[in-house]
C-alpha cells in the first residue's frame, strides 16, 4: 500500500534539479535562470566569501552552510546561482538542487537520496522564513547539523531570507513575553540561524550603485543610451517604485531594452 521506492535519478542529465513531492522526484533543469556574476554590483565581499566556500566544497574540502540575508531585491538568490555557474566554469563538478520552503518536511527523504550518490550537491532554498505557527524549522535543523546521521558529507545548504533570524521579530518577542522560561523559548527560535556557518548580509544600494547596475546591463546587452538620459530615466523609475535595488534596476533595464528593441 505504500508507494514504490524512488528510483535513483540520473544526475548526469543536468547540473541543476528541482525537488518535487507527491510523488517525490528530482526534476532536471536544462537552463538555469541566472545572471553573470560580473553584473552583480555592490556585493563584492559576499561574492568572494561565498565563491571561496563553494569552491572548497566542490573540491571535497570542509565548507559551511550559508545564510544570505538582508534587503530584498539585492541579488541574494542571483548570487547563489551565479556562484554555482562560476564553480562549474572552473571545471568542478557540483549539482544545485532547489528545495521549496513548503517542502521542508520532506527534506529527510531528499537527503537520503543525495547521500547515496557520489556527486556533490548545493541544496538551495530561496526566500526562507517561518511564521508563528510554522513547524518546518524543526525539519531544517536536521539538515544543518542536527540528528544522528547529520548532514551528508556531499551536501551543503544555502538559503536566502529577508530576515537574519528567519522568523518575525514579533514572534520572538511574543515567545519572550509568554514563555515560562523566556530565554529558552527564544533560544530555540534563534538557534536555527546560528547553525549557518556563514552569514552574508545584503544592504540597500545607494544611487551610484543603482546606476552602475543599469549601466552594466546596458554594456552587457548592447543597449546604447547616453549617461544623462539613463540617469534621468532611472531615477524617475525608482522614484515611482518607491525603492532602489538590484531588482528595480533590472526592471528598468528590461523596460529600456524593450523600448530600444533589444532582446535580452
Amino acid at each position: 500500500m505504500s508507494p514504490a521506492p524512488l528510483d535513483a535519478p540520473d544526475f548526469t542529465a543536468a547540473d541543476a534539479f528541482v525537488w518535487h513531492v507527491d510523488p517525490d522526484r528530482l526534476q532536471p533543469v536544462d537552463k538555469v535562470n541566472r545572471v553573470d556574476m560580473g553584473l552583480l554590483v555592490g556585493v563584492d565581499r559576499s561574492r568572494d566569501t561565498l565563491l571561496e566556500n563553494t569552491v572548497q566544497f566542490a573540491r571535497g574540502l570542509p565548507a559551511n552552510n550559508a545564510l544570505l540575508w538582508g534587503a530584498r531585491g539585492m541579488g541574494k538568490s542571483s548570487l547563489v546561482k551565479a556562484v554555482h555557474a562560476a564553480v562549474l566554469a572552473q571545471g568542478h563538478e557540483l549539482k544545485i538542487v532547489e528545495l521549496q520552503r513548503e517542502d521542508l518536511s520532506s527534506v529527510g527523504r531528499l537527503l537520503n537520496l543525495l547521500r547515496a550518490s557520489d556527486q556533490r550537491f548545493l541544496l538551495f532554498c530561496d526566500d526562507l522564513s517561518f511564521s508563528h505557527d510554522d513547524q518546518h524549522y524543526k525539519s531544517l535543523k536536521a539538515v544543518l547539523d542536527g540528528g544522528i546521521e547529520g548532514r551528508p558529507e556531499n551536501v551543503v545548504f544555502y538559503a536566502t531570507s529577508n530576515r537574519r533570524h528567519l522568523m518575525p521579530r514579533d514572534m520572538i518577542e511574543n515567545e519572550r513575553s509568554t514563555a515560562i522560561n523566556p530565554s529558552e523559548a527564544v533560544e530555540e527560535k534563534v538557534s536555527l540561524s546560528d547553525r549557518f556557518g556563514l552569514w552574508l548580509g545584503f544592504h540597500p544600494c545607494d544611487q551610484d550603485e543603482y546606476l552602475a547596475m543599469i549601466r552594466g546591463y546596458c554594456d552587457a546587452y548592447g543597449v546604447e543610451i547616453d549617461s544623462e538620459t539613463l540617469r534621468a530615466e532611472a531615477i524617475e523609475w525608482q522614484a515611482t517604485r518607491g525603492a532602489r535595488s538590484g531588482r528595480v534596476a533590472w526592471q528598468y533595464f528590461t523596460d529600456l531594452a524593450g523600448r530600444r528593441g533589444v532582446s535580452i
